[in-house]
This record gives C-alpha cells, structure tokens and sequence, in this order.
C-alpha cells in the first residue's frame, strides 16, 4: 500500500501539479501583489502592445480600451478604459498574475503561473504566459488608463 501511495506522489509531481507558484505566497496581501515581479519599470508603450498582440497577452480578445485603435475588442471582460481610477498597480498586478485567486473559476487566464495547470501542450510545460517584466509593462499600461479632468 505504501509503496503504491509514494509512485502515486511522484507520478503527480511528474506532471507538474505541484510545482512551486512563481509569486510567493506571502507577496500577496488581500486583493494585490504590493511589490514588482522585477528590478526595470515597467514601460506603458511596451505594455500596450503586448496588451494588443495576439501573440501575447491578446488582452483585447475579452476586453475593450476606448483609446486603443484596436478593431474587434471584446466584451467578455469589463471594459479597461479608465481601470487605472478602479484598481491599483498592485491589484493590477494580481489579476494579472492569478485572477483565479481574486475570483475562483474565472475565465480569465492566469498569466504567470505554472502551477496546478492542467491540459497544457508540451511544448509550454513550465512556461507562464507572459514574463514578469510583460506583467509590469501592462501593469504600467493600465495604470494610466484614467479619466482627464479639467482644470477649471
């Protein structure tokens, strides 16, 4: 019996179930990740394009920002426009990170992590989606979605 349980244990970890969580656990307080995944800021113009493009994060696939000249944004997810009045860099960052830990089942892709990921093609075993600095970049990108007020 013993010996059953312990090929059982490994032949889960085999599959990478129990891989390590790229963000720490005790990063993350409340709703938000309160520190940057890297040392370089991030940069708003390299967040907006890997926001659009469809090789990687492809945002715009389930969300819509008023001031992209992007055709075909989608209405799955909430509109982005003015998130950065919403949400803070570090709740950004989070969501973006794991929704699932803000919002269980949430059809919001997880896009860095690696753990507890099931029916992944080989070819991106122990890879996230996107890289800690892309996570910035989009972090900073949103972060400035805001309203303009007037100075009157």
């Amino acid at each position: 019996m013993k010996i059953r349980v312990c090929l059982a244990a490994l032949g889960v970890a085999a599959c990478g179930v129990n891989e390590a969580p790229l963000v720490s656990p005790d990063l993350i307080t409340g709703d938000a990740i309160n520190q940057p995944l890297t040392n370089r800021p991030g940069d708003a113009a390299r967040g907006e394009t890997v926001f659009v493009g469809r090789d990687q994060g492809h945002c715009i696939l389930c969300h819509q920002v008023n001031s992209l000249d992007a055709e075909f944004q989608g209405d799955v997810g909430p509109d982005l426009s003015f998130v950065g009045d919403r949400l803070s860099p570090d709740q950004l960052r989070l969501r973006l990170v794991d929704y699932q830990l803000v919002r269980p089942g949430t059809l919001m892709p997880s896009y860095y992590r690696i753990h507890d990921l099931y029916q992944v093609g080989e070819a991106y075993e122990d890879e996230a989606i996107l890289s800690a600095q892309d996570i910035e970049d989009i972090v900073s990108y949103l972060s400035a979605l805001k309203r303009v007020e007037d100075d009157e």
